[in-house]
C-alpha cells in the first residue's frame, strides 16, 4: 500500500478520478431526509426536533433549519413525518463550506 502512495506522490497524483457510473449498491445507503414544505406544520416540526438524536433539526419562527452535516440518517424523522418527510436518496454530501450544509425549509402550513 505504501508503495502505491509514494508512487502516486512521486508522479504528482494525489487522488483518483471520480467514478463515471454510480454503483448499484448505493441504493441501499441511508440518506438524509427531504422535507415537503407544503406538508409541514409547526407542531410536526417541533415533534421532528424532539425525535432527532443528532440535533440536526431546529426551528426559527416559520422555518425548519436542517443541518445536513449533523444528520446521521437514522430515519426517525421519516418515521415520524407522516408523508411530510421522505428519504432524499442523496448520499454525496461533500461541501467546501460548512454553511452549505445548513438548509432552511419554510413551514408551509403554519400552526395548522
Amino acid at each position: 500500500m505504501a508503495f502505491w502512495f509514494f508512487r502516486g506522490l512521486g508522479k504528482g497524483i494525489v487522488t483518483t478520478r471520480y467514478p463515471k457510473a454510480i454503483d448499484p449498491w448505493t441504493s441501499a445507503l441511508p440518506t438524509p431526509p427531504a422535507f415537503h414544505s407544503d406538508r409541514l406544520t409547526i407542531a410536526l416540526v417541533d415533534r421532528l426536533i424532539e425525535v432527532c438524536p443528532s440535533r440536526a433539526l431546529a426551528r426559527e419562527h416559520n422555518e425548519l433549519i436542517f443541518d445536513v452535516g449533523a444528520c446521521s440518517a437514522c430515519e426517525r424523522c421519516v418515521q415520524e413525518g407522516a408523508g411530510a418527510v421522505e428519504h432524499s436518496g442523496v448520499f454525496e454530501l461533500a461541501s467546501t463550506r460548512r454553511e452549505h450544509l445548513l438548509k432552511r425549509v419554510h413551514i408551509g402550513r403554519g400552526s395548522a
